[in-house]
């Protein structure tokens, strides 16, 4: 393209944004060279900001999925921290109430879940739950490539109904945590769902018996909380329960203490971030997903992937 061609279509970027539009049906229909105009698409963009310069059918126009890793890539054993984004969900619902914006930024639709999933599957990231983070600090093994926790609070009945399938289908593990003294209220699991999603391999986690502000608790109330939500669930799945996730992001320092003293051996916030190490597992940090948030946010809020190495394959038989 010349010098003056390039000048004329700068001076008329009304005219070099309709062509961009429009260039994938021009070629296919005519063969038109508009593709050949397309480097000039910023020029117009500044000037149209209201009018999207995506082309129709050209990648950009949706989320596409990252580079599927080599299966063989491992995240190695022996890193003092690394980045396993811990996704915070709470209901997997359409919200019911309009007026409800609470309510709507903690509801992710169903909808918008099962695309989330999809794009996790086909990004090649790889769901494990607290059981292998802790493993990979307590027994140095390694971890799938692009892992990713995602924790769903509180228990409510549409984890059950509106989660739990789509996670099946794709074979992700997961971390409900689990209220117990809400169990079987409305709106909520029962005892019988809870035993079949652990049976299922769900990590049950604890999330105290009543949902209670462990900071403005008593130390006896404090201790009640903590210690009964493990006891009432390890009765209920019939293993240990170390996992554990402080109400509404709310501690301290006898928080932590407090629950270190119950047992458990790792315990989630309500503090943005990625990175994790074994020193700080009492207070690891999450990230909220929202209801109404677009895929390419939720994409990006996963962070850069850990870098991983080619694990050793055995010899073949």
């Amino acid at each position: 393209m010349s010098g003056r061609t390039k000048q004329w279509l700068a001076d008329r970027p009304a005219l070099v944004a309709l062509a961009a539009l429009l260039a994938p049906a021009l070629v296919s229909v005519a063969g038109f060279g508009v593709a050949a105009l397309l480097p000039d698409v910023q020029v117009a963009a500044r000037s149209l900001p209201h009018i999207s310069l995506v082309p129709l059918g050209l990648p950009g126009a949706d989320q596409a999925a990252l580079p599927t890793p080599p299966p063989a890539d491992v995240v190695p054993a022996g890193r003092t921290e690394i980045r396993v984004p811990i996704m915070e969900y709470h209901y997997i619902r359409v919200n019911p109430v309009a007026r409800d914006r609470l309510g709507f930024n903690l509801s992710v639709t169903p909808a918008d879940f099962a695309a989330q999933m999809d794009w996790l599957d086909a990004s090649g990231f790889h769901p494990i739950d607290l059981n292998d983070l802790r493993a990979y600090y307590q027994t140095n093994l390694p971890l799938p490539s692009r892992p990713v926790v995602l924790t769903f609070d509180d228990g409510y009945a549409d984890f059950y109904t509106a989660a739990f399938p789509v996670l099946q289908a794709h074979g992700f593990k997961a971390v409900a945590y689990i209220v117990p003294g809400f169990l079987g209220r409305p709106s909520y699991m029962n005892v019988d769902q809870v035993q079949l999603i652990d049976q299922s391999g769900i990590e049950v986690g604890a999330h105290t018996v009543h949902h209670v502000d462990l900071v403005k608790a008593s130390p006896a109330g404090r201790k009640l909380e903590i210690e009964g939500s493990r006891s009432a669930l390890e009765q209920m799945v019939g293993h240990a329960v170390l996992d554990f996730c402080y109400p509404s992001g709310m501690y301290d320092a006898a928080v932590i203490a407090a629950t270190q003293q119950a047992g458990f051996q790792s315990a989630t916030t309500e503090i943005p971030g990625t990175r994790h190490a074994w020193a700080s597992r009492m207070t690891w940090s999450r990230v909220r997903v929202n209801g109404g948030e677009k895929l390419a946010q939720f994409a990006g809020s996963l962070d850069q992937p850990e870098p991983t190495t080619t694990a050793s394959l055995p010899p073949p038989a």
